[in-house]
């Protein structure tokens, strides 16, 4: 088990693109709030069509708010397309995420293509992201189960992986998008895709649809996962996937992982407080049970 688990906070991205748009000064708040937990990382936006995602659509005004207040946080930013990493890199964010489905069916509802192109789609924008001197990760959604589809094949997830690895992608993430796995399911994933690409790392991003967020994070972080996305009061969802429901909370991502003696960095009161703050600024309750039990006053 690592001594260490760096957070990824994606409430602001992937927690808020479900949600009616909430304005971009209480985007801000929920920002200031989650920065002041002491999170390493925050994936603040995506860069997509504001028609198919009107909640984002002022990708670029955050990003610029939060390069201008903040500098001791690495910030990033989803892209899908050619048109989002350039819109990335013009605002300012280097730190990007590819998502690429693992499922030719949602790849279509979610990016307009299939599979097989987003996969070769990727050599570009790492050239364009490195050029910049920048960093492209590439997500691997539906890693585990497809709601049109059903089980995700592991020997297409490890194909894929080799294929934006071999494209250039500095490292890895598989999301269980729709909150499908289980934690064998889970470790057994990800130790085959380490073989296909040693040496770069693999982090998680995890959905608590069926209530398995914290047993598939504590099953992650036993096979030595030390990257992780969490989401403050378990917002989230994808608008492209029916029955995809929130992330799991970072508050109880570390208060199981303060549990167990793993270190986050964050500070557990203020993650509640930040998740308080999302809850205000979305208009009405989160699915966090941790936050229920402690009221999480912003």
């Amino acid at each position: 088990m690592p001594e260490r688990v760096s957070v990824r906070e994606v409430g602001l991205r992937d927690g808020l693109q479900i949600e009616a748009p909430v304005p971009t000064e209480a985007k801000l708040r929920l920002l200031e709030a989650v920065v002041a937990t002491g999170v390493p990382r925050v994936e603040l936006t995506s860069f997509v069509s504001a028609r198919a995602v009107p909640a984002l659509a002022d990708a670029e005004r955050v990003a610029a708010a939060a390069l201008e207040r903040f500098d001791d946080v690495l910030f990033s930013a989803l892209v899908a397309s050619r048109t989002g990493v350039d819109r990335a890199l013009a605002a300012g964010l280097t730190d990007v995420e590819y998502v690429v489905s693992a499922s030719d069916t949602h790849s279509r509802a979610n990016v307009g293509r299939g599979t097989e192109e987003s996969v070769a789609l990727t050599a570009e924008l790492a050239e364009t992201v490195h050029a910049a001197g920048g960093r492209l990760e590439a997500v691997i959604a539906i890693a585990w189960d497809c709601p049109f589809e059903g089980p995700t094949p592991p020997e297409r997830v490890l194909g894929i992986a080799e294929a934006v690895v071999a494209a250039g992608a500095d490292a890895l993430c598989l999301a269980d998008t729709i909150g499908t796995t289980t934690p064998l399911r889970l470790v057994e994933l990800v130790r085959a895709t380490r073989e296909h690409a040693p040496g770069l790392d693999v982090g998680i991003h995890l959905h608590d649809t069926r209530g398995m967020g914290a047993a598939n994070a504590l099953a992650a972080v036993t096979a030595g996962v030390t990257s992780l996305d969490a989401s403050v009061g378990g917002l989230g969802g994808c608008p492209f996937a029916p029955g995809a429901s929130g992330n799991v909370a970072t508050e109880e991502l570390v208060y199981l992982l303060d549990g167990i003696g793993v270190a986050t960095g964050l500070d557990l009161r203020a993650v509640l407080h930040a998740a308080g703050v999302a809850r205000d600024a979305v208009g009405h309750e989160l699915t966090s049970s941790l936050l229920k039990a402690d009221g999480g006053a912003a």
